[in-house]
């Protein structure tokens, strides 16, 4: 389904936005993007608070709505746009997904966040060596317990994707949180799964075009 007139609010950088990129394009939508460029503070004036009130991307207009939060704009269009899979009807494997997408989502992103790290920074003398072994460490340790996860599958759920043989929200989170483990030279070559996992993800366009070397202004 598509509509002209949805309006993402984006970064080109950010993990959360680059999650609800590979659903749109997953939908074949149709969408207008308005860049908030985070490095100049774009997200702070008022035009965008109005919009999100903390300040965040990615908000999309769509269908009439104003969304926010990546995840929740991603379960929106799963309800929205039928038979799109992006979340699985069965509740065990529905709860499976949710769990491996909120281990990105709600606990490694939110403390690799932009404004924790610098305030972080901000606290200690060798603010970029600190930034860079704290990276390394949440982001690897949050993968490792999803690879673990992954390996406890079985039956139905095991697939070429995170949950069977199509990409869902579980997907969604996971390939940007591997573009950032990949800019913080997280070594992730012994996890195994989720190498399978992003090779996979790596051969479908909707993917590909929503990789953030994709869609960086200029």
């Amino acid at each position: 389904m598509s509509n002209s007139s949805t309006v993402f609010y984006d970064y080109w950088r950010s993990s959360a936005s680059y999650r609800v990129r590979i659903a749109l394009n997953m939908l074949g939508m149709e969408y207008r993007t308005v860049p908030v460029d985070l490095l100049t503070g774009q997200h702070r004036t008022p035009g965008h608070l109005a919009r999100n009130p903390q300040g965040f991307v990615p908000a999309l207009e769509i269908d009439g709505h104003l969304l926010t939060q990546s995840v929740a704009i991603i379960e929106y269009l799963n309800d929205t746009r039928p038979g799109c899979g992006f979340l699985p009807a069965d509740p065990v494997l529905r709860h499976h997904v949710r769990a491996l997408a909120h281990v990105i989502a709600m606990d490694i992103h939110p403390v690799c966040n932009l404004a924790v790290v610098r305030h972080v920074m901000a606290l200690v003398e060798d603010g970029e060596a600190v930034r860079d072994d704290w990276m390394v460490r949440f982001i690897f340790d949050g993968l490792r317990a999803f690879e673990t996860m992954l390996d406890q599958q079985d039956g139905p759920v095991r697939g070429a994707f995170c949950c069977g043989d199509a990409p869902t929200l579980a997907d969604f989170c996971l390939i940007p949180q591997l573009y950032n483990a990949e800019r913080w030279h997280v070594d992730v070559t012994g996890l195994s799964r989720i190498g399978e996992i992003a090779a996979a993800c790596a051969t479908i366009p909707a993917f590909q075009a929503a990789h953030p070397d994709r869609v960086k202004p200029g």
